[in-house]
C-alpha cells in the first residue's frame, strides 16, 4: 500500500502575521501547524484512505479501544530548514522501522516504511511556511497510530490510524546549553523484561511522569532508571538514551537490553563517535560503575541524547541518599559538546551530512521562493 495516492483538503490556514508571532517564540509543543495527515487501516482492507487535512480534534467513540486498552504507538522526529531554503528531514526511515517495531510488540499493523516517509513529506510540503529559520529552531513531527476500533473486550483492535502532526520547536536550551542534574528512581520502575520497554508507547512515559514529579521537587530536570532486577543496571531516562565518557575518550551506553528504547540520536552519535576513532562500547552499565569511575578519575563526562535536545550535559546524579555524582565546573565536557555541536551541524546543514542522513523534502530553490 505504499503507493497510496493521498488527498488534500485545504485549512483555514492562520494569517502570516500570527504565524510570524508563533515562530519568532513558538516553544515547544505549544502550536501547532495548519494540516494534519490520516491514513486509515482495517484487518480485512489494509492501509487505505491517506489523507492531508486541516488540523483538529478527532472524532472518536467513547468506547475505541485505544481509550481502554492503551493500544497506540508514536514516534519523534524534526525538520530543518537550511540556509538556502530547503527543508530537510533527519533519517525519517529509522522513524519507520522503529515505528513498525513497537506495532509489532503493540499488536498494531506495520506501516511501509516508504508510506511512513510519503506521509511525512505530504505535511512538511504543505505547511513548509511552519518550518522556523531561528537559531536552532526546527519543525517537530509526531507520528502517532491508535487502535479507533470501538469495542469493549481484551484483543487486538481490527481498526486503526496513523496520523501526523506538527508543531514550531524553538531551542531546547534558551541561553546556551546548561548542564543538567538528574534524579535516579530507588523504587518505581518504568519497565520491565518482556514488557514494552523498547517500544515507542504512551505506556512507558505514563510510567515516567511519577518519577519525573520526584525529580523535578529535588531540582532535577530528569530521571534514570535502572534495571527493575538489580536496581543498579542503567536503562535510560525518561525520554533519553545516556552514554558515559572515560578519560581515555571512550563512550560507554547501555546496550539495548529489551528495556531500553533503540534512539536515533543514539544511533547517530554511535557513529559518529567511531568515526572519530572513539571506541564505544554498549553493554551493561551500572550506577556502581558510574559513580566510582567519576571518583577514581576514569569517568570525566556523561550526557543524556534524544530528538527533542539532540545531547543534554549531566552534572550531577542525585538520588534519596544525596548526591552520588557530581562532575562539577567539568561540566560540560568537551567531547559531549563537540559531538553535540557535529551533529546539530549535520542536521541544520553547515556541515557536511557524510553518511546521507538528511532526506530532502523541499529543494532549495523551492524553498527560498516560499520565503521570499
Amino acid at each position: 500500500m505504499s503507493d497510496l495516492a493521498f488527498t488534500r483538503t485545504d485549512a483555514t490556514r492562520k494569517p502570516q502575521s500570527e504565524r510570524d508571532a508563533i515562530l519568532a517564540d513558538p516553544g515547544f509543543g505549544n502550536h501547532f501547524t495548519d494540516h494534519m495527515v490520516s491514513i486509515a487501516w482495517t484487518k480485512d482492507g489494509g492501509w487505505h484512505d491517506a489523507e492531508v487535512v486541516p488540523y483538529g480534534p478527532i472524532p472518536m467513540d467513547p468506547a475505541s479501544s485505544v481509550l481502554h486498552y492503551g493500544q497506540e504507538i508514536f514516534e519523534g522526529l524534526k525538520a530543518y530548514r537550511h540556509a538556502d531554503g530547503s527543508i530537510v528531514a533527519f533519517r525519517p526511515e529509522e522513524n519507520a522501522r522503529r515505528l513498525n517495531e513497537s506495532a509489532r510488540r503493540l499488536a498494531l499493523p506495520e506501516l511501509p516504511v516508504e508510506l511512513f516517509v510519503r506521509a511525512v513529506h505530504e505535511l512538511v510540503e504543505v505547511d513548509a511556511d511552519w518550518v522556523p529559520s531561528g537559531a536552532d529552531q526546527s519543525l517537530y513531527l509526531r507520528p502517532f497510530m491508535i487502535a479507533d476500533e470501538s469495542f469493549l473486550g481484551v484483543r487486538a483492535a481490527h481498526r486503526a490510524r496513523f496520523m501526523i502532526i506538527a508543531s514550531p520547536a524553538g531551542a531546547y536550551f534558551t541561553g546556551g546549553v546548561k548542564p543538567v542534574s538528574i534524579w535516579l528512581s530507588s523504587e518505581l520502575a518504568r519497565a520491565g523484561h518482556g514488557g514494552t520497554g523498547a517500544a515507542k508507547c504512551g505506556g512507558n512515559y505514563a510510567s515516567s511522569l511519577l518519577p519525573t514529579n520526584i525529580a523535578a521537587a529535588n531540582g532535577c530536570a530528569q530521571v534514570l532508571f535502572t534495571d527493575s532486577a538489580t536496581e543498579d543496571t542503567i536503562d535510560e531516562l525518561g525520554g533519553m538514551n545516556l552514554f558515559l565518557v572515560r578519560a581515555d575518550g571512550t563512550l560507554i551506553t547501555p546496550a539495548l537490553n529489551g528495556n531500553i528504547l533503540d534512539g536515533i540520536t543514539r544511533k547517530s552519535l554511535i557513529r559518529l563517535a567511531g568515526d572519530r576513532g572513539h571506541a564505544v562500547e554498549e553493554r551493561a552499565v551500572t550506577v556502581s560503575e558510574w559513580r566510582d569511575g567519576v571518583a577514581d578519575g576514569s569517568i570525566v563526562e556523561a550526557f543524556a541524547c534524544g530528538t527533542a535536545a539532540v545531547i543534554t550535559p549531566i552534572a550531577r546524579l542525585k538520588g534519596e541518599a544525596g548526591t552520588i555524582v557530581d562532575f562539577g565546573e567539568a561540566a560540560p565536557g568537551a567531547l559531549t559538546m563537540s559531538l553535540r555541536e557535529e551533529l546539530t551541524g549535520i542536521q541544520f546543514g553547515v556541515r557536511e551530512d557524510p553518511h546521507g542522513w538528511l532526506d530532502v523534502i523541499v529543494p532549495a530553490a523551492v524553498g527560498a521562493g516560499m520565503r521570499a
